[in-house]
C-alpha cells in the first residue's frame, strides 16, 4: 500500500512537472507570438506610412504639373516631405525584430533610404531642371524597388521559417538583384553587428560579446553566399 502511494506521488510529481513544462512552453510560445505580432504590426505601420507619403509626393507633383499649385508651393511641400520621410525611416531603428526577420528589416530600410535619395534627386530636378538629377532619381527608384522586393521575399521566407519549400524546391529569389546590391546589404548587416556588440572604442566588453559579434558576422556572410547571383 505504501509502495503504491509512493508510486502515485511520483506519478503526480511527474505530471506536475510535465504540466508545468507545457505551461512554461506555451507561455514562451505565446510570448514569442505576441512579440512577433507586435513587430509585424509596427513594420506594417511603417510600410503603410511610407506608401502614403510617397503617394502624396507624386500627387503634389501632378497638381503642380496641372497648374493647381505653384512651384514655390510644391517645393515648400517637398521640404516637409523630406523631414517626414526621415522621421519615418528612423522608426526602423526602433523595431525589435526576431532574429529571422532582421535581414528583411535591413533590406526594407535600405529600400526606404534609397527612395528618399531618389526623391532628393527628383526635387533637385524640379528646382534646377538638371536632367542628370532626373535620370539619377529614376535609377534610384528602380534600386529601391529591388531592395523592397528582396526584403519582402526575406520576410516571407522568415515567416515560413525555412529556405526551401516542403517539396525541396529552392525558394525563388527575386530576379535582377546585382552582386553589388547583395554586398551592400551584407556590409549593412556587418555594420549593424559592430554597432550592437562593439563599444565606443571599437572593442568588446567581454569575450562572450566578442563571440556573439563573430556569430553575427558569420550570419551576414552566410546571407551573402545564399543571395549572391
Amino acid at each position: 500500500m505504501k509502495k503504491k502511494k509512493i508510486q502515485n506521488i511520483i506519478i503526480l510529481s511527474i505530471a506536475i512537472i510535465i504540466i508545468g513544462a507545457i505551461i512554461a512552453y506555451n507561455y514562451s510560445v505565446d510570448t514569442t507570438k505576441q512579440k512577433g505580432l507586435q513587430f509585424g504590426n509596427e513594420l506594417s505601420q511603417i510600410e503603410n506610412e511610407l506608401s502614403e507619403i510617397q503617394n502624396k509626393f507624386y500627387s503634389e507633383k501632378t497638381k503642380w504639373a496641372e497648374g493647381d499649385i505653384s512651384k514655390e508651393e510644391l517645393l515648400k511641400f517637398y521640404e516637409e516631405h523630406i523631414d517626414n520621410f526621415q522621421k519615418i525611416i528612423s522608426k526602423y531603428d526602433k523595431l525589435t525584430p526576431p532574429e529571422l526577420f532582421q535581414s528583411s528589416v535591413i533590406l526594407l530600410k535600405m529600400s526606404a533610404e534609397t527612395q528618399l535619395e531618389s526623391d532628393l534627386q527628383f526635387i533637385d530636378w524640379i528646382k534646377t531642371g538638371n536632367e542628370a538629377s532626373k535620370i539619377r532619381s529614376d535609377t534610384l527608384i528602380q534600386e529601391a524597388y529591388e531592395y523592397q522586393n528582396l526584403g519582402l521575399v526575406e520576410f516571407q521566407t522568415a515567416k515560413v521559417g525555412i529556405k526551401h519549400y516542403v517539396g525541396g524546391e529552392k525558394f525563388e529569389e527575386p530576379q535582377g538583384v546585382s552582386p553589388q546590391q547583395v554586398l551592400q546589404v551584407s556590409e549593412k548587416m556587418k555594420k549593424q553587428c559592430n554597432e550592437q556588440f562593439k563599444n565606443e572604442s571599437g572593442e568588446f566588453d567581454s569575450s562572450e560579446i566578442e563571440i556573439e559579434w563573430f556569430n553575427c558576422n558569420n550570419k551576414a556572410e552566410e546571407w551573402k553566399k545564399e543571395h549572391m547571383p
